[in-house]
């Protein structure tokens, strides 16, 4: 009964007439044009507490607090309706270190600097872009559709994705002491592998967490024409690396998926110099602290193990430190609440047009929203965003569409943002009842 009001709303979050709240394709280009590195989302921050005023919220900026101390630039936006549940509907702001190659004519041909201080090219190759915009487009169709919910509303638009930090800053920041804990928490991510027009959703298990870790494998630097000398850390590093692919394969339980991978290797300056050490930089995920645990008790024991066959002293074993601010819990779909969220989506969109996704291994920080021990019950769901034809031609040429984290990934936006305020304003009519 509530979802026939949705198609008028839908409207009027996609072109106001008010002439202070803009087409939302525009906000959309604008803000994939000028996008912003994480920790550095000013003026994207600055659009959203500004539409989201403009729509009637009550809204509060710079919200967030990293571990050194600088602030961060989460958006929050408040609509009190009554009473009844709260419902948190988040969104991500920040863009990738990427120089876009799609050629549209909004694309970003801007540069920036990382928290690193490394120049880069910056793009929206995560759709955030696509996102933020949905969250204002469903901040328009909520106040107007008061009337057919009850409650409060909060409206998250969280920085710092990326390097996986934004929600714990938030959080560092007391966004649930000052505004208000949510009875529940909803989210979408749009992606290349579906059509514009249709949404995935898992039940259950989602992403896998990932922790972050650095390795330095130590050893006795010296001539690389007497390698007998010393104890060459590169040789060394090479056999942890080898070894620690049977953590997965024969460690790991097969039925609870687990990834290790080495991103980065440095090591050495000239090549006739054997170093004193290597650094290596890992990524972990998983679906279960168990699994958690078995990979770094894995790397621990060989890492250990390393040492002892090369026959180094105790100060000479690897260290090995976690990374806890690159480190995200896994995501869970609370089972009760994203089969409610499902049926919603089925009635909205059609039964053709909603799928049940199976979980998988790239990571994002929403989960930590929910709390340790999934204590919020939260639903992620999946947004498609690639254009119907050029998906149906790539996949007979049986090519990929470029996808997240690539320099060419390209939404087709209007449908995208249309279904995205569509079903996301549909999902949180309903469980605001």
């Amino acid at each position: 009964m509530m979802l026939k009001a949705l198609p008028s709303l839908l409207l009027i979050a996609l072109a106001s007439p008010a002439a202070a709240q803009a087409p939302l394709i525009e906000i959309y280009k604008g803000i994939h044009a000028h996008p912003e590195l994480s920790h550095f989302e000013v003026q994207t921050s600055a659009i959203v507490a500004r539409e989201l005023k403009a729509a009637g919220y009550v809204v509060s900026d710079h919200i967030g607090v990293y571990p050194d101390g600088s602030r961060a630039y989460g958006v929050i936006g408040v609509l009190k309706n009554g009473p009844g549940p709260t419902l948190l509907v988040r969104a991500d702001m920040d863009a990738l270190p990427i120089v876009e190659e799609t050629g549209v004519p909004y694309a970003s041909h801007l540069r920036g600097k990382t928290v690193a201080g490394q120049d880069v090219g910056v793009m929206h190759a995560c759709g955030h872009d696509i996102h933020t915009t949905i969250l204002i487009g469903v901040a328009r169709a909520m106040a107007a559709g008061k009337s057919r919910w009850r409650g409060t509303l909060m409206l998250l638009g969280q920085p710092s994705e990326e390097t996986v930090d934004g929600a714990k800053a938030v959080l560092a920041d007391h966004l649930y002491e000052r505004f208000g804990r949510p009875d529940m928490i909803v989210g979408l991510h749009d992606g290349s592998t579906s059509p514009a027009g249709k949404v995935d959703i898992a039940i259950g298990p989602a992403q896998a967490g990932t922790t972050s870790v650095d390795v330095t494998i130590r050893g006795t630097g010296g001539h690389g024409a007497m390698p007998q000398l010393g104890r060459d850390p590169v040789v060394l590093s090479a056999e942890f690396i080898t070894e620690l692919q049977t953590i997965v394969s024969r460690e790991e339980d097969p039925q609870d998926p687990a990834v290790v991978t080495v991103g980065s290797i440095h090591g050495g300056t000239k090549r006739n110099i054997i170093p004193d050490e290597v650094k290596l930089q890992l990524t972990t995920r998983y679906f279960s602290d168990k699994g958690r645990k078995t990979i770094l008790d894995g790397l621990r024991n060989m890492a250990t193990g390393i040492a002892v066959s090369a026959g180094l002293p105790p100060e000479k074993v690897p260290v090995l430190t976690i990374v806890d601010g690159e480190s995200s819990p896994p995501t869970y779909n609370d089972p009760a609440q994203s089969e409610r969220v499902r049926q919603v989506l089925i009635r909205t969109l059609g039964k053709d047009n909603v799928s049940i996704a199976p979980p998988i291994t790239p990571s994002e920080d929403v989960g930590v929203l929910g709390l340790e021990g999934h204590k919020i019950p939260l639903t992620y769901y999946w947004l498609g965003a690639a254009n119907p034809e050029a998906l149906k031609a790539a996949t007979a040429a049986g090519k990929p569409l470029p996808g997240p984290h690539t320099s060419k990934f390209l939404p087709d936006p209007e449908p995208t943002i249309a279904t995205g305020v569509t079903s996301m304003t549909a999902v949180a009519t309903s469980l605001l009842q």
